[in-house]
Parts: C-alpha cells; structure tokens; sequence
C-alpha cells in the first residue's frame, strides 16, 4: 500500500492518475455524444432516452462521482504543468502551429476553459438558470421536453457559437490527450506513432463534430424548425 501511494506521488504516478481519470473522462464523452445524437430520431426518442436516464436510481451517484473525477483529473493535471514547468524553467521561444504541440502547450488553458464552459452548459441547459424557457416544459407523454429545452438554447446564437468556440476547445484538448494517453500506457514505440498521431485527430474530431452538429442543425431549422 505505502508503495502504491508513493507512486501516485511521483510524477509518473500522476501521469499514471491523469491518463486513467482521462480515458473514463472520454468514455463519457463518447457516450454523452451518442445519446445526444437521438435528437436526430425527434422530440420521442430525446425526451424518452432522458426520462430513462432519470428513473435510474444510480443517477447522482454516477454524477457524483463524474464530478470527483473531474476535480481528481484537473488537480492532477494542473499539479503535472507545474512539476514540467519546475523541471524546464527556460520557456520555449517557438511553439509549432502544426502537429499535436499546440494542443499540448495549450492542454492547462484548454482544460480550465472547457471547465469555465461546463459550468456555464450545466445552468443553461440542464439547471435552465440562465438563457430562454423552452415554449413546453413538458412533452404528451409527461416527460421532460429535452427536445424543446435543446432547441430554445440553441436557437440563441450568441451561445451556439459560444458552444461550437467550446467544441473547437475540446477538440484541441483531445488530441493531446488522446495521444498523451497512449504514451503513458507505454504505446511509445515508432512503429505505433504514425498510427497515434492519425488517430488522435480523427477520433477527437468525431467527437467534438458529435456535439457540434447539433447547434448547427437547430440554427439551419433542421432541428426544431421547417425542416424538423
């Protein structure tokens, strides 16, 4: 035990906590992304996906503990930018525009505004504390009007374009840490590098256009509008 505690204490150990808490991070992204694409299916399918998720007993707890995990991954991260900055003094004069270095220089920044963006997210579409009242708060079956709440918070521009800046965020976030993440588990040899570095890019973009075409198709009237 002492041993396994000393080791979460070394920066290896902290990179070890990072990449873990960040793969069960993009886990639920991944999830969070498929259930949202049932917008596509209509109000019916939404507003029925949510109402089951909310009859699940496990619910805050699984919210709870994506919240501890949330605050152990961000620590962690913020704990390993500050032991490499210890460990390199002299800043780098150059940062590279191309390539996953520009992800990585920006992997605190983008991580802290992606959380700045969560908290904002929660009280507009979920806690519904700021941004406008969907017209029906609750659709034919009693359910929650997910569908309705989703398309007057997108039918604002100025946040759907706040929410696609987001989306831009977490895209560079990702290939960093989707690449980071197979390092650390040791896949660092050449021969996989080429296939990381594809990788890392195409999966971190299918999630983020995941989350983003949503906005846009409520902003074009497919979602919500003439065309929904």
């Amino acid at each position: 035990m002492y041993r396994l505690i000393h080791l979460f204490r070394t920066s290896i150990g902290t990179k070890l906590v990072v990449a873990l808490t960040g793969t069960l991070l993009l886990g639920f992204l991944v999830f969070h992304a498929a259930g949202n694409m049932l917008i596509l299916k209509g109000p019916d399918a939404l507003n029925g996906y949510a109402d089951w998720l909310q009859g699940l007993p496990i619910l805050w707890g699984f919210r709870l503990g994506m919240l501890v995990l949330f605050g152990v991954h961000i620590s962690m991260t913020i704990r390993l930018a500050r032991e490499n900055r210890a460990a390199r003094p002299i800043a780098y004069q150059k940062i590279s525009l191309l390539g996953a270095r520009l992800p990585g220089r920006l992997m605190l920044v983008s991580g802290l505004s992606l959380l700045a963006f969560l908290v904002l997210h929660i009280l507009h579409l979920t806690v519904r504390a700021i941004g406008p009242e969907p017209v029906t708060a609750v659709d034919a079956a009693g359910r929650i009007d997910v569908y309705a709440r989703v398309v007057a918070g997108f039918s604002d521009p100025l946040y759907a374009t706040l929410y696609l800046v987001a989306m831009g965020v977490l895209l560079l976030h990702l290939i960093h840490a989707v690449e980071s993440l197979f390092q650390t588990l040791g896949f660092n040899h050449e021969s996989y590098q080429g296939i990381i570095r594809v990788m890392a890019p195409v999966v971190s973009l299918l999630i983020a256009a995941g989350f983003a075409l949503i906005p846009l198709l409520v902003l074009t009237g497919y979602i919500g509008g003439t065309h929904g």
